[in-house]
């Protein structure tokens, strides 16, 4: 698993792709290749048949022929795909810069200028050592340019909405002084990675140190903020904001995905949230909405000191237990 952290476009804690999967995106991509080198030498030959081409003209289009299908194909999927190839989307696989960011046009020229030696000059045996090696599985393209391959599609959840031997999911508690406006959100504008990008980070929350858990959560906190209305309550802290989002919009999921004859209404249901395992935060400060984030970003009330382990309400151990704010 790789920990990635960028600004809106964040990916975090997606695995990085193996060698056997990528292998199988790059067969794909060479498969198309050999298409468009069978489709070019066929035309090639009619013009040589047409006597349209003499030996010098044949000798520099086909050069010219062979490095736009090569370097071009690769590089300009990466690049105008965002660090995909029809290969890596296929498979679910995308490029990434080693800080997290997109892939740019020249790490892309990179990768695919190395490809021509270690993928089909070498027959991909380079690739295959360093992939074997390096921790993030990089071949040689990746370690020149600065880049590595994740996997985008991050196994999903088990099953929160299987209702599997008449055993129903559980809702996500929502503090009560937040009930009313998270019932009251506007989700639609929230897209499926920010959400994937916050559930990451509010499982992994006691893992980052303490700054990290302060800049990352801030800034997907106004990430997030941003695409909500009504207005954010400002006495929440970053950590309960996304854990309240969440949570709303997994409860929201259950009760659509709900069969006939669940349980009656009203019934106390009792748990974590539905998307992201155990999470944990400071405490939820009672307060109505008011004024959202700030033009620079995150900005609720400082947070208060949490309590401490002992206290009521407070899990002893944040990796196995589920935080249930105070009421």
């Amino acid at each position: 698993m790789e920990q990635i952290v960028t600004g809106e476009a964040v990916i975090l804690d997606l695995p990085f792709a193996r060698f056997p999967t990528r292998i199988l995106a790059r067969l794909i991509d060479m498969l198309i290749e050999f298409v468009a080198f069978f489709v070019f030498l066929l035309l090639l030959g009619v013009a040589i048949a047409a006597h349209a081409l003499d030996g010098a003209a044949v000798a520099a289009v086909s050069i010219a022929g062979s490095v736009l299908i090569i370097v071009g194909y690769p590089l300009a999927c990466e690049t105008l795909g965002r660090g995909r190839t029809v290969g890596k989307i296929a498979l679910g696989l995308r490029v990434v810069a080693d800080d997290g960011g997109p892939e740019r046009f020249r790490q892309a020229l990179v990768r695919a200028l190395a490809g021509v030696v270690e993928c089909w000059a070498l027959f991909g045996v380079p690739a295959l050592i360093t992939s074997m090696l390096s921790t993030r599985g990089k071949r040689l393209g990746d370690v020149f340019a600065g880049t590595f391959v994740v996997r985008e599609r991050a196994p999903k959840a088990a099953a929160p909405y299987a209702f599997a031997g008449g055993a129903y999911p559980r809702a996500a508690v929502i503090h009560p002084s937040l009930q009313s406006w998270a019932a009251s959100l506007d989700l639609s504008a929230l897209p499926e990675q920010l959400t994937t990008s916050a559930a990451s980070y509010l499982s992994r929350f006691w893992q980052l140190n303490e700054a990290a858990r302060e800049q990352i959560g801030r800034q997907l906190a106004a990430d997030v903020a941003a695409r909500l209305s009504p207005p954010v309550p400002v006495d929440v802290t970053p950590a309960d904001f996304l854990y309240t989002v969440l949570a709303e919009r997994g409860n929201r999921q259950l009760a659509r995905a709900m069969p006939p004859g669940g349980p009656a209404q009203g019934a106390p249901v009792l748990g974590g949230p539905v998307l992201g395992g155990p999470v944990l935060g400071g405490p939820v400060q009672a307060g109505p909405p008011q004024a959202g984030p700030t033009q620079g970003g995150w900005a609720p009330t400082p947070p208060p000191t949490p309590p401490s382990p002992a206290a009521p309400g407070y899990p002893p151990n944040p990796q196995d237990t589920v935080f249930t704010p105070p009421t």
